[in-house]
């Protein structure tokens, strides 16, 4: 009998592993049209070797993430260190708009800087897409992704992506690669992330000591 009812939990077993793994489908988002400008990539990555090769249009990343994922960053509130931008405003970073032209961007003062979306409910996050500045290629520098409860970021902090190299940032040291900045953003991981908060810092770039947003999404499903 006890093996009959073993058996039976190994089969219910794989029938809802069987089942989460159908529910699952791959994240998709609308790429902004490239309008590059200036400095193009590959003359980038000989400047800076280090960097992390940009993707490709037939070689995207894809992330399976469960079905009914939404941007939930979509319209919703940004705050910054930067309270007074130089150029545009922090609602560009969530208002859906990602063409990458002079009034779809926001620039923050130099040094490090960080913005902050309030997701208004805590969340589960399963991806996060960026687009800092792809005009021309650009690597920006301590790009620190953080989630959490506490829109202070002094506790129930979870970090899901830091390439903060060296600890300029004073939150670690980080073991994801810098990149450069292309139409298709940058891609993260948040493995379900819990928090009703995103906060993203950045510290200059390879241009200048600014630091610009074009877009941010963040994927994910509220909490019941």
């Amino acid at each position: 009998m006890l093996r009959t009812v073993t058996i039976l939990a190994i089969l219910c077993s794989l029938v809802t592993v069987g089942r989460a793994e159908e529910d699952k489908v791959p994240l998709k988002t609308e790429m902004p049209e490239e309008v590059l400008v200036g400095t193009p990539p590959d003359v980038l990555m000989l400047l800076f070797p280090g960097l992390e090769k940009p993707p490709e249009e037939g070689d995207l990343p894809e992330l399976m993430v469960p079905a009914g994922t939404t941007n939930l960053a979509l319209n919703k509130t940004v705050t910054s260190s930067d309270s007074r931008p130089l150029i545009g405003e922090l609602s560009y970073i969530t208002d859906g708009i990602k063409e990458g032209t002079d009034d779809s961007y926001v620039e923050l003062g130099p040094m490090l800087q960080w913005v902050q979306i309030d997701l208004e409910k805590p969340a589960t996050i399963y991806a996060i897409y960026v687009w800092h500045f792809f005009r021309e290629a650009r690597s920006y520098h301590d790009v620190i992704v953080q989630v959490s409860n506490d829109p202070e970021f002094k506790s129930g902090v979870t970090t899901v992506f830091n390439n903060d190299q060296d600890n300029s940032a004073k939150l670690g040291i980080g073991k994801d690669r810098p990149y450069i900045e292309t139409n298709f953003g940058k891609l993260i991981d948040a493995k379900g992330a819990q928090g009703r908060y995103v906060r993203l810092y950045s510290n200059g770039n390879t241009a200048s000591d600014l630091n610009h947003y074009v877009e941010v999404e963040v994927f994910g499903k509220y909490d019941s």
